[in-house]
C-alpha cells in the first residue's frame, strides 16, 4: 500500500539529469511537503521520444460512489479493465524522497532508500473525465517492510526508468520483481511498561 509520500524541494534538481523536458504542469506542483491522494505530484512520463517531468493528480475517481483509486496490484493490474489502457500505454514513474506506512496499531513509519536517494515508484496514468490522473503500483512487501504492512510500492532502479516508460516488452517482467530493501524509521520507538 502507498497512501502518503513526500517530495523534497530539491526533487526537480535531481530529476534534471533524467529528463529532457520539464513541462508547465511540473512547475505547478508544490514541493517540500507530503503528497496525499488527489494532490498533484511530479511524474516522469514518455512523450515526443523523450522523458518528460510533468505534474499530475494522484488517483482515479471511483465510477460509482466517492473516493479515488490510488493503488493497483502489480500481480493483477494487466487483467483489470479499469487499468488496461494506462498500464499498457501510459506508464509513469513517481519520484519520492520517502513514503509512510502505518501498522495495525496505527504507528507511523518512514521508508526510504539506504543511500537516501530518490525512490522511483512505478505507476501509470490515464485521461479520466478530461484530467490526467496517475496510480501507484504495489506489490508484496519485502523483508524490510513486512513487519509493518503486507504491501509496498513497486520500486524501480534508476537504470530501469526509460525501459519502464517506453518498452512494453519489459512491463510484465518488472511487475514481477521484488523491490529493493529499504530503511525503516519511526519518530519514536514503541515501548511496553510490562514484560510479556
Amino acid at each position: 500500500m502507498c497512501s502518503v509520500f513526500y517530495v523534497g524541494e530539491n526533487m526537480i534538481q535531481k530529476m534534471k539529469h533524467l529528463t529532457q523536458e520539464i513541462d508547465k504542469e511540473a512547475e505547478k506542483v508544490k514541493l517540500e511537503r507530503d503528497i496525499h491522494p488527489t494532490d498533484r505530484a511530479l511524474i516522469l512520463r514518455w512523450g515526443d521520444h523523450k522523458i518528460r517531468l510533468s505534474g499530475m493528480k494522484w488517483g482515479y475517481p471511483v465510477i460509482h460512489g466517492s473516493g479515488v483509486l490510488i493503488n493497483a496490484r502489480a500481480e493483477s493490474v494487466m487483467e483489470k479493465r479499469t487499468f488496461a489502457e494506462g498500464i499498457r500505454y501510459h506508464r509513469a514513474v513517481i519520484p519520492a524522497s520517502h513514503f509512510y506506512e502505518w501498522n495495525s496499531k496505527k504507528e507511523k513509519y518512514t521508508f526510504q532508500r539506504k543511500d537516501r536517494s530518490v525512490l522511483y515508484l512505478a505507476g501509470f496514468f490515464d485521461l479520466i473525465d478530461n484530467e490526467e490522473c496517475f496510480i501507484i503500483l504495489t506489490t508484496e512487501a519485502n523483508a524490510s517492510m513486512r513487519a509493518v504492512h503486507g504491501r509496498m510500492p513497486l520500486i524501480l532502479q534508476e537504470d530501469q526508468i526509460e525501459d519502464w516508460l517506453r518498452d512494453g516488452k519489459v512491463t510484465e517482467e518488472i511487475l514481477r520483481q521484488v523491490p529493493m530493501e529499504l530503511v525503516r524509521t519511526a519518530k519514536y520507538e514503541q515501548m511496553t511498561l510490562f514484560p510479556m
